[in-house]
């Protein structure tokens, strides 16, 4: 896969101008309608697709996920073979022969080869309109005749090659951001991370229903855990999110979270030819009847973890190479071997709560994941970052969720000048965050306190570096605070999902700057970890002076070399674990580091903990 984008020029961001609302739209190759039945269940009571599209039996199911009764309307993306659906319910009062309630779902598949979601999203607005009026009398099937005959698809799907990645922001043009002292030169590589300042081009917008309007409300919701979340992700890991309906928002994580771990195009030539796909692969939302797809998908992982080294020179199939998706379906937590990582949303009322509730991130044995001190300091930086350019006040509608939404009061002017976090600043300090970090370890509070000692109490060094490497995250990053007349397209919230309103959003300010902003920023996290990574291996491997070293670390019986290496071990110093901007003192950070260089570069490294020594003595 590395090989086959070699010589490949960065892509921009390919997204809609100020044109008609309608156009662009992908073509359909399904349209369908489904009602409840009060003895039969769910129902295809209209449907219209190409040959060899699977509705049956799928659909019934994958529109409709479990739970769906206790909301009034919402929206479900899925999966299905090599297609996306997108589904619009609606749930209306009825009379009691009716068990007091009128359901029925309007959706579409479209091919994958037009994207994540075959940008499925651009026909949400007309959805729900059809939707609308089809509670009212399902036999007025005509809106669905005429719609499949403007939008149905002619002729064959293009390849998805050809699709590239111009459905989601993930399509970054890429520049350079710093350069690191001490790295080798010797490769010619180039190292880049996406470029901020060049997201969206002037006049082109984000899609009024595009997932990614909930990259903010995904930051919001997990604080420090996005960064132990984007590890997971970017280490192709089987994540399962749980939550109550509606779906749409949950739905709308996967799609971020995917694009979050991308790796960029920039860094993408640095990696074996044996490195996991380019993306974690999102299957949205998935119920009871999806468990023989993710029974097969762990088959495929067994299947290529037992045979190393086998089909090398050819890219690696998403299949088998980990995945994501939310459900409502409990019963799939229990089934704890077919994923890696279980995710449980808090429930909707728990945002009325006096203290702070996280999703809880936890393995299948139920060891719960935590965000690294380092993380919560990041974490505060980004927000801070984020902060010096909101919106303008939020509707009346979403003040429900004002006092804790990302997008904080502006700093002073003297504060937004530079990008380093300020510190002593209240209102930096997140609430209730004590069970999600892990608690500072002795080492590392004794090794603050005998910098300080060392140093005569001055404030210098580690957290000077640490501030100017998150500033160089956020450099290029600047964004323009809005006029007051326009404002971003409001949140959708999770208890109702609000109509944009026709045609888009009129008066309002589709760039989505902070949007680009926070895809850009995790982008140079990933490019900051696998550069710095690529540049061990390359001075491993062209570094005479470490012969020895190396033979030292190879030797020794306990150690048994894995069939996937591609070369010697490598050795990755605390000072390499700070520039790759995680924490010296988190195991679980040395272990990513392992883990990270085995999958992208086939190599066994050896993580360096920070220590103090004093006449030769380590103390700590």
């Amino acid at each position: 896969m590395a090989a086959a984008r070699r010589g490949q020029g960065p892509l921009n961001i390919n997204l809609p101008n100020g044109g008609p609302p309608n156009a662009d739209l992908p073509p359909l190759s399904a349209l369908f309608l489904i009602y409840f039945d009060i003895k039969a269940g769910y129902t295809i009571g209209w449907k219209r697709s190409l040959p060899a599209v699977e509705l049956e039996g799928v659909v019934e199911y994958k529109s409709l996920p479990s739970g769906l009764h206790t909301v009034k309307e919402d929206l479900i993306y899925f999966v299905h073979d090599n297609h996306a659906g997108l589904s619009a319910f609606i749930n209306a009062p009825a009379a009691e022969e009716s068990r007091n309630a009128r359901m029925i779902a309007v959706g579409i598949m479209v091919p994958l080869s037009y994207g994540r979601l075959g940008r499925s999203w651009k026909h949400a607005e007309q959805l729900k309109e059809m939707a609308s009026e089809l509670i009212i009398d399902t036999a007025q099937t005509e809106i669905l005749e005429k719609y499949w005959e403007e939008h149905k698809a002619h002729g064959p799907s293009p390849p998805p090659e050809t699709d590239s990645l111009l459905d989601s922001p993930s399509s970054l043009k890429f520049k350079p951001v710093r350069e690191i002292p001490g790295k080798p030169k010797g490769h010619g590589r180039n190292r880049s991370a996406s470029d901020g300042t060049a997201l969206l081009p002037p006049g082109h917008t984000l899609s009024p229903y595009h997932p990614a309007w909930s990259l903010p409300r995904l930051l919001q919701a997990f604080g420090p855990l996005i960064f132990p979340l984007h590890r997971a992700a970017l280490l192709r890991k089987r994540i399962l999110i749980t939550a109550h309906a509606p779906v749409q928002e949950t739905c709308d994580f996967v799609y971020d979270i995917s694009v979050l771990s991308n790796i960029p195009l920039a860094v993408s030539d640095l990696l074996a030819s044996t490195a996991p796909p380019q993306r974690l692969r999102p299957l949205f939302s998935i119920g009871v009847h999806d468990i023989p797809l993710l029974e097969e998908d762990l088959r495929l992982s067994k299947a290529a973890a037992s045979t190393p080294g086998s089909d090398a020179s050819e890219p690696r199939d998403e299949s088998g190479c980990g995945w994501i998706a939310c459900t409502t379906d409990s019963i799939l937590a229990m089934k704890s071997t077919l994923y890696d990582v279980l995710i449980t949303m808090p429930p909707l009322y728990s945002e009325d709560a006096n203290e702070k509730v996280w999703p809880k991130i936890e393995s299948p044995q139920g060891i719960e994941m935590k965000a690294t001190q380092r993380d919560l300091r990041r974490y505060q930086t980004l927000r801070w970052g984020l902060s010096r350019h909101v919106s303008p006040p939020p509707s009346p509608a979403d003040r429900r969720r004002s006092s804790s939404e990302l997008a904080e009061p502006e700093l002073p002017r003297a504060a937004s000048s530079s990008t380093s976090l300020p510190r002593d600043i209240p209102m930096l300090d997140l609430p209730d965050t004590d069970h999600i970090v892990e608690p500072s370890s002795w080492s590392a509070l004794a090794y603050s306190g005998f910098m300080w000692w060392a140093s005569a109490g001055e404030e210098r060094g580690d957290s000077e570096e640490e501030a100017d490497a998150d500033a160089a995250l956020l450099s290029g990053l600047a964004l323009s605070p809005p006029s007051p007349s326009a404002s971003r397209p409001r949140s959708r919230s999770a208890i109702s999902v609000a109509s944009k309103g026709k045609g888009g959003a009129t008066g309002e300010d589709l760039s989505a700057k902070q949007e680009m902003a926070i895809i850009a920023y995790f982008h140079r996290l990933t490019t900051q970890i696998l550069s710095t990574l690529s540049d061990i291996v390359d001075a491993t491997d062209s570094d005479d002076e470490r012969e020895d070293e190396q033979a030292n670390l190879n030797q020794g019986g306990a150690e048994e070399v894995d069939e996937n290496e591609t070369g010697p071990a490598v050795h990755v110093s605390s000072e390499d674990v700070v520039r790759m901007g995680l924490d010296v003192w988190s195991a679980t950070d040395h272990q990513f580091i392992q883990e990270v260089a085995k999958e992208y570069f086939g190599r066994r490294a050896h993580v360096e903990g920070r220590n103090v020594d004093v006449c030769g003595i380590r103390i700590c």
